[in-house]
């Protein structure tokens, strides 16, 4: 990966645009990245990486990253922006990212939000033109990801080498190294296994578990079938020979089973042989007395029959004459309806002549329908006095709607006069409230116009007093701050010359008998100097400094405050005047109340409008409608006077038809009852003449009837007839006889209920009994051979399942075994493992190994050959082995704790650990070239000597095409390194600066 140029907007401290030009940087192969604390040196890294994964490194990601990367020197219309121009896996590539942002709204006041945008384009070589590839946040992550190689966290840790990180690391115990180890190999797989294979220990022993307690809950069903014939095992489940032993219990408990089933078997046999004997016996007793019985029965039968002789002779004399009596049953029916007949007949006929007047109560038939005639002829005759009545009724509603209509036409033009009457007075009245309403319609537009810059007044009024009151306090601020510098400058300075006075102890500390004196060389140290009172070492020194430049730090912040205050106070004062902000907030209400009453009274206008003009809509309908009731009035006078003409001639015509009656339809209906009433009599008097008739002509065909079936008279005849019922009960009576007697005599006649008579009464309480203790013993007996079978089959299907259960278990157990002892061995607590070291920690062991070694062909050339950096696998807590790292001193050959290092040698040794991780870390992304590379601080520990070194070893890099950018304010090295890049502070934000290029 090579960088080629980087562009900043309006991020970190840089409120404009500023361009990094790294191929110029980067010719000479080294380059010094400087400036004052705080100028944004580290911005510029932050960039980079940023442009790259879309966020800065993990210390400086704090809060959204919109508000974090925004520079507060930025214009509020200016975008925050990074493009970087890069070449890696052989593509140049170039990405713009811009974070979220609030900007100001185009339109009104107040601000809107942007998301992030990101761009990536490729150069064409052939074309010579740059192509787009993706504007997705989540393509381009994941393409640059891929490119690269490393993640994020692994990139800041290799490309921009933070010193402090290194130092630490150096210093701290295996589980730090691990996780900052872990992190940038990616190692998570390993400890991915592990977690897996514990996981996989516990899924399979818990399933061997729940098959030992399966297996244990077979076992307990079984002894419950089998009874106290087996025996468990007492063991729980996971124990070792539990599926052997129940298996073996089982065996023995199926034998015992088999042995009682054969039992039961011959005891079932001897009581079903004795059951059939018994139920024969019983059969026998029962059916002997069951002919007895038949026999008594028929016996008794006879008897009754005997006694019932005479009746039965009684009731066939009683048939024999009802037979004869059928012969008169016609003619006694015919008589008996001719008789009905008649008197219906001559009831309805005196009926009839009872509604009849007097003058016609005894006339015949004849003469009643000759009656009946003559009021049907008069009846048709008024058929036009009848549509004369309906005419007449039809002229009188005519007659009464012309009346209604009189009435309304007059109460139309009586309120039409009155309200046509007040028309201009209610026109005028509603024009002078539209002219009214256009009126305040008018004002409020005017008074709209003054509203807005009144408030905008008395806004900038109330920001001018609160930014009076925030100047007083950031005034207070400065001189505090000011005061604290000075103070904190002096402390300095106090302690700077105490230290030079004191340096010479402070040299003395460091020699050591047979080693040379920094200032003479000699190995010999007689009177070296001592540490008085008050003594200021270097640490005291350099922690005055840091304090002095924080308090210049807060003293230009509060200062730059001040002022952003002062100048938003004069843009605000310019805006508002001197008028007082309760004059101006009164002035604004006013305003805000004359406002809201014209836009009150102009709110009436529509209303106002809509209302005159319904009016004039009113107006032309009234006078119309006056006019149209004066038209009606004059057509309605002829109209009446025909219609009065046409009812004289119509009234007389009806007083003819009517007679005495009050109208035709009286008259019609009384002519209509009276010929209905005739046509009945008329008729029912020939009817009853008929019915006499036919009741003469029965009589005697009766009379002929009974006395040739052989009945003195009618009534005899009629007395021996049955009804169907008794007929039936009668006939129903002689059968039963003749089938009972039928039945004995067959009965008496059986061979072997005649032979069954003359034995012995059969004694069947006794069989029975005899029957039931059999049965009895014969349920016992299949109860017991049930049993038997069941648990026979219980305990075969219950060990059958066990048996399957025991062989699916096996090799379960066998994987569980198997796991278990893989678990143990990647989790280190395994006795397999010596060293009871992790299967991550062995990884991240031999990448630390590596690094090591890389890290000592540099270590070596920093130092003068004396210092080799060694990985140890020595044990450390808990008794598992860590990740330590030693330092071997060739001038004592011992191996010592990295953390033993002076600061100085802390910092090369670091830094060469540092490189050394940067190319394994490089080669197990898969090769990718890092052509430019980062130094961030550190160099200010090292002496002109030690300088030369790491310097000369950064500039070695240069033989694998490196480029190698050193972060630093330590001012001999601008001496030493000609190609620059300055970062200038100042009041309006930082600026960069390219030296000695080109």
């Amino acid at each position: 990966m090579r960088l080629h140029r980087l562009t900043l907007t309006a991020f970190g401290p840089f409120g404009g645009t500023q361009s990094v030009d790294f191929d110029e940087l980067s010719a000479a192969g080294l380059f010094l990245l400087h400036g004052p604390t705080g100028a944004g040196k580290t911005s510029v890294l932050d960039a980079v990486c940023y442009a790259l994964y879309g966020s800065v490194p993990g210390a400086r990601q704090s809060g959204g990253q919109g508000a974090t990367l925004r520079s507060d020197h930025a214009a509020p219309a200016v975008r925050t922006e990074v493009t970087l121009d890069l070449t890696v896996a052989g593509r140049r590539l170039e990405i713009t990212r811009q974070p979220p942002w609030e900007r100001p709204k185009k339109r009104g006041t107040g601000t809107t939000l942007d998301k992030a945008q990101t761009w990536l384009r490729a150069y064409d070589a052939t074309a010579g033109t740059w192509k787009d590839l993706s504007r997705s946040h989540q393509e381009i992550g994941e393409e640059i990801t891929q490119l690269l190689g490393m993640s994020r966290e692994q990139f800041c840790q290799v490309v921009l080498l933070p010193q402090g990180d290194f130092a630490r690391f150096l210093r701290a115990d295996a589980e730090a190294r691990g996780k900052l180890l872990g992190r940038l190999f990616d190692t998570r797989r390993f400890a991915d296994v592990e977690k897996r294979l514990a996981e996989r220990r516990r899924a399979t022993e818990a399933q061997v578990r729940d098959g030992d307690a399966e297996l244990l809950a077979d076992a307990h069903r079984m002894q419950q079938a089998a009874g106290d014939a087996m025996e468990l095992p007492d063991l729980a489940p996971g124990e070792p020979g539990l599926a052997e032993a129940v298996l073996s219990a089982a065996a023995v408990a199926r034998g015992t089973a088999r042995e009682q089933l054969t039992v039961a078997g011959c005891g079932l046999a001897a009581a079903e042989s004795a059951h059939a004997a018994a139920a024969r016996a019983l059969d026998d007793a029962r059916e002997l007395a069951r002919l007895q019985r038949r026999f008594t029965e028929a016996r008794e039968r006879a008897a009754r029959l005997e006694e019932g002789a005479a009746a039965y002779r009684e009731a066939q004399a009683l048939m024999e004459r009802a037979r004869k009596a059928e012969a008169v049953a016609p003619a006694l029916e015919l008589r008996e309806s001719a008789d009905a007949e008649h008197r219906r007949t001559a009831a309805a006929e005196a009926r009839a002549r009872a509604r009849l007047p007097e003058s016609l109560a005894d006339a015949g038939a004849a003469g009643l329908a000759t009656a009946a005639r003559r009021a049907a002829e008069e009846l048709g005759g008024l058929d036009s006095a009848r549509r004369a009545e309906r005419r007449l009724a039809e002229l009188l509603d005519e007659r009464a709607g012309l009346d209604r209509q009189e009435r309304a036409d007059a109460d139309l033009l009586h309120e039409a006069e009155a309200w046509l009457d007040g028309w201009e007075e209610t026109r005028t009245a509603l024009q002078a409230r539209v002219d009214t309403a256009q009126q305040a319609a008018s004002l409020a537009e005017q008074l709209a116009v003054q509203r807005e810059p009144a408030q905008q007044r008395l806004k900038a009024a109330r920001l001018r007093d609160q930014l009076a009151r925030d100047t007083d306090e950031a005034v207070e601020q400065v001189r505090t701050a000011r005061e604290q510098a000075l103070s904190a400058k002096q402390h300095w300075l106090d302690l700077k010359e105490q230290r030079l006075t004191g340096i010479a102890a402070e040299l003395a500390a460091h020699l050591t008998d047979g080693e040379p004196c920094a200032v003479c060389g000699a190995t010999e140290h007689p009177a070296p100097a001592r540490k008085v009172a008050g003594h200021v070492d270097r640490e005291a020194e350099e922690q005055a400094l840091a304090a002095h430049q924080r308090a210049e730090e807060q003293r230009a912040e509060a200062e730059r405050r001040l002022g952003v205050v002062r100048e938003a106070l004069a843009a605000a004062t310019a805006e508002a005047g001197d008028t007082p902000t309760d004059r101006l907030a009164a002035e604004v209400e006013e305003l805000q109340e004359r406002y809201a009453h014209a836009r009150g009274a102009a709110a009436e206008l529509h209303s106002a409008q809509e209302r005159l003009r319904q009016a004039g809509q009113e107006h032309e309908r009234r006078a119309a409608a006056r006019q149209e009731a004066a038209v009606r009035t004059a057509s309605r006078v002829g109209l009446r006077e025909r219609l009065d003409r046409e009812r004289a001639v119509l009234e007389e015509e009806l007083d003819q038809a009517r007679g005495a009656l009050d109208s035709v339809a009286a008259r019609a209906a009384q002519l209509q009852r009276q010929a209905a009433l005739l046509t009945d009599a008329a008729d029912a008097a020939r009817a009853a003449e008929d019915a006499a008739q036919r009741l003469k002509d029965a009589d005697a065909r009766l009379a002929d009837a009974a006395f040739r079936a052989g009945f003195d008279t009618p009534q005899a005849a009629a007395a021996a007839l049955l009804d169907a019922a008794a007929h039936r009960e009668l006939q129903r009576r002689l059968d039963a006889w003749q089938n009972e007697e039928a039945a004995v005599r067959a009965v008496l006649a059986e061979a072997d209920t005649a032979t069954a008579a003359r034995q012995r009464p059969a004694d069947v309480d006794s069989a029975r009994r005899a029957a039931d203790d059999a049965a009895r013993r014969l349920r016992d007996a299949a109860s017991a051979h049930d049993a038997a079978v069941r648990r026979c089959a219980e305990l075969d299907r219950l060990s059958a399942r066990a048996t399957a259960a025991v062989r699916r278990l096996a090799p379960l157990r066998e994987e569980y075994d198997r796991v278990a002892r893989l678990a143990g061995l990647t989790a280190g607590t395994s006795a397999d493992n010596e060293r009871r070291m992790r299967l991550e920690s062995y990884v991240l062991a031999a990448r630390l190994e590596q690094v090591a070694a890389a890290a000592t062909v540099r270590l070596r050339r920093m130092s003068s050959g004396r210092y080799t950096l060694v990985h140890s696998d020595d044990r450390t807590g808990r008794g598992r082995s860590g990740l330590g790292l030693h330092v071997v001193d060739a001038w004592t050959g011992r191996e010592r704790d990295t953390a033993t290092l002076s600061g100085g040698e802390t910092f090369f040794a670091s830094l060469a650990l540092a490189l050394g991780l940067a190319d394994v870390v490089t080669d197990e992304a898969g090769g990718v070239r890092l052509d430019t590379l980062f130094i961030d601080e550190g160099f200010g520990s090292l002496d002109d000597q030690t300088l030369d070194e790491v310097l000369d070893v950064l500039d070695s890099l240069r033989e694998r095409d490196r480029s190698v950018g050193i972060v630093s304010h330590v001012p001999d090295l601008r001496r030493r390194i000609h190609a620059q890049l300055e970062v200038v502070k100042g009041r309006s934000g930082s600026t960069l600066r390219q030296r000695g290029t080109g």
